[in-house]
């Protein structure tokens, strides 16, 4: 077995020297959010070289890809290890790094003094990208700036969690979610009574230390209340910009995935947002998630230094945010842009049961889902120049539902 990074003998100062410009990117996943990168870059004959993993595949099956590579994550330093001999041994000395989800921007951010000698990063280093990581920091810094944060506790075990004083539902969550457990894919699990709540939070201690965990207010609403500051940012200052409405996503709640989305005209975000971001000196991409609760107030969430999964939206709204990132890696000016308003971006094969069942509900009349749906301006997947990806969706996320419900349960909890 390979040694861990962290006993890597390195001369930073001298590799990095050596380094070259980036000549391609390689992109840690395969899965529909990286699709939308190997096209951004592949159509403009920039390599881009791709690592699957654990049945994602989309993004490998492009006709724009240059090579795929199996990677199988370990979630420790491992993976920096793995990323240390993958540029020696195919040559991607000076190529961008680019994560795809939140254990490989750890892995990175962790190890990001071994990792720069070999790659040009876009990923801060983690002394500074724990502050948007780890929620614990994330809504302290916030607090301190004024921006409004859903109600959080941190017990430290189950005795202190029974005396808390909290208000029905509650909401589990990790402050972290590089880990991969039914908790953190679920990204939240909701508790309508006291035993419930404790019967969870016993639960999610088998997953993670009780210190990860959080206990949060619920926040009623489904997509229509969830909001996006997606940026594109450079030492704290946003170079490109775009708001959007995550109108329909599953779960309806906790917004696991969306499967519809609209760009919309900024409803008052952009300045704190701006705000966060400068404090957190953001470099790179990244998505700040807020929800508005029963009184208006825009509450933050979760910040996401990575791609989104929507994020081919932005392209079709005016700002292809993976061939901005390119270009500010290869030192080129990035003049100012915002998205436009009033484009709309829909997973069909995921939005289906969605809207489906809110119809019977009652919640979405059939004319506007009908509307969604023919108006759609972009697709995750599909794509006439491009066709294999949008052939293969749908059996991939039936052999992944298989999997998942095989080894999880449908939600995460059994």
């Amino acid at each position: 077995m390979a040694s861990p990074a962290s006993d890597i003998e390195v001369c930073p100062a001298r590799e990095a020297c050596l380094r070259p410009q980036p000549a391609g990117v390689v992109l840690t996943g395969a899965d529909y959010r990286a699709l939308a990168t190997v096209r951004s870059l592949g159509r403009r004959g920039i390599p881009v070289v791709v690592l699957k993993n654990q049945g994602a595949l989309l993004a490998a099956t492009s006709r724009y890809v240059t090579k795929t590579i199996p990677w199988q994550p370990q979630g420790d330093a491992r993976d920096a290890q793995f990323f240390l001999e993958l540029a020696d041994k195919e040559g991607l000395l000076g190529w961008m790094l680019m994560p795809t989800d939140d254990a490989a921007v750890g892995a990175i951010a962790r190890c990001h003094r071994l990792l720069e000698t070999k790659y040009t990063l876009m990923t801060p280093p983690w002394e500074r990208l724990q502050h948007a990581c780890d929620k614990r920091l994330l809504y302290h810094l916030a607090q301190t700036l004024g921006i409004a944060c859903p109600r959080t506790l941190h017990p430290s075990g189950r005795t202190e969690l029974e005396r808390l004083d909290c208000p029905f539902p509650a909401v589990i969550k990790p402050s972290i979610r590089e880990s991969n457990n039914p908790l953190t894919s679920a990204k939240a699990w909701a508790a309508k009574t006291r035993d419930e709540l404790l019967r969870l939070y016993e639960k999610a201690c088998e997953l993670m230390p009780p210190a990860s965990i959080m206990i949060q207010e619920f926040i009623p609403g489904g997509g229509e209340a969830q909001f996006s500051y997606a940026a594109l940012c450079a030492e704290g200052r946003v170079l490109a910009s775009l708001v959007a409405r995550r109108t329909r996503q599953f779960p309806r709640d906790f917004g696991r995935a969306s499967t519809f989305v609209e760009t919309i005209a900024d409803p008052g975000l952009a300045g704190q947002t701006e705000q966060l971001l400068a404090a957190l000196q953001m470099t790179g991409l990244v998505e700040v998630e807020f929800k508005r609760d029963g009184e208006g107030r825009f509450k933050l969430l979760d910040v996401n230094p990575r791609i989104w999964g929507w994020h081919s939206l932005c392209a079709r709204a005016g700002v292809d945010f993976s061939y901005l990132l390119w270009k500010l890696a290869q030192g080129e000016p990035i003049p100012p842009v915002q998205g436009v308003p009033g484009h709309s971006w829909m997973r069909f094969s995921t939005d289906f049961p969605v809207a489906f069942r809110d119809v019977l509900q009652g919640r979405l009349p059939v004319r506007p889902w009908l509307r969604s749906f023919f108006g759609a301006t972009a697709s995750p997947v599909f794509d006439r120049r491009d066709l294999l990806p949008g052939l293969l969706e749908f059996p991939l996320l039936i052999y992944l539902l298989a999997r998942r419900l095989f080894h999880q349960g449908w939600d995460g909890r059994n």
